[in-house]
């Protein structure tokens, strides 16, 4: 399964220069223990704002760009169809986190959509989830975390 995983503000902005502007320990918490055991990939500028790969995860970079440094637990592929080809042999789900550009190319093969709902509007944001994202996609769920925090759970309405 392809799930993603955002957390974005009112309007649906998910960064600003390059990183998260804002810091919430229940989301990083929740992100932490939804995702452990799975596959994460992200580009590369998502790649360049962590500190060292997801520990208990398998870290697939989307990147066209050769500098980053092998590493355990960390693959680095060039294309989505080479994600998407990788996607059948893993035993795990792959949970799409980002950024902007990964989501849009994602958009059309995730079948669930995790979405913690921040309580603010960030001025200046300059990175946002697709528009129309959750278009066709019902809510099955929610989810009450601390700091005033609601996560939504979406699967794709199948026609």
């Amino acid at each position: 399964m392809i799930i993603a995983i955002v957390a974005v503000d009112r309007q649906g902005a998910i960064g600003k220069g390059g990183k998260l502007p804002w810091h919430y320990s229940a989301d990083m918490k929740f992100f932490r223990e939804t995702t452990t055991g799975n596959a994460c990939v992200m580009g590369h500028n998502t790649w360049l704002t962590l500190k060292r790969p997801l520990p208990n995860r398998l870290n697939i970079v989307l990147s066209r760009k050769s500098q980053i440094e092998p590493q355990d637990s960390v693959v680095v592929l060039r294309s989505l169809d080479s994600v998407l080809s990788l996607k059948k042999y893993l035993a795990c789900d792959l949970f799409v986190i980002g950024g902007e550009q990964v989501y849009r190319e994602f958009l059309p093969y995730i079948d669930k959509w995790i979405v913690t709902e921040v309580p603010l509007t960030v001025e200046g944001a300059d990175a946002f989830v697709p528009e129309d994202y959750l278009d066709e996609f019902r809510k099955v769920d929610s989810r009450q975390l601390e700091g005033d925090l609601t996560v939504g759970f979406y699967e794709r309405i199948l026609t």
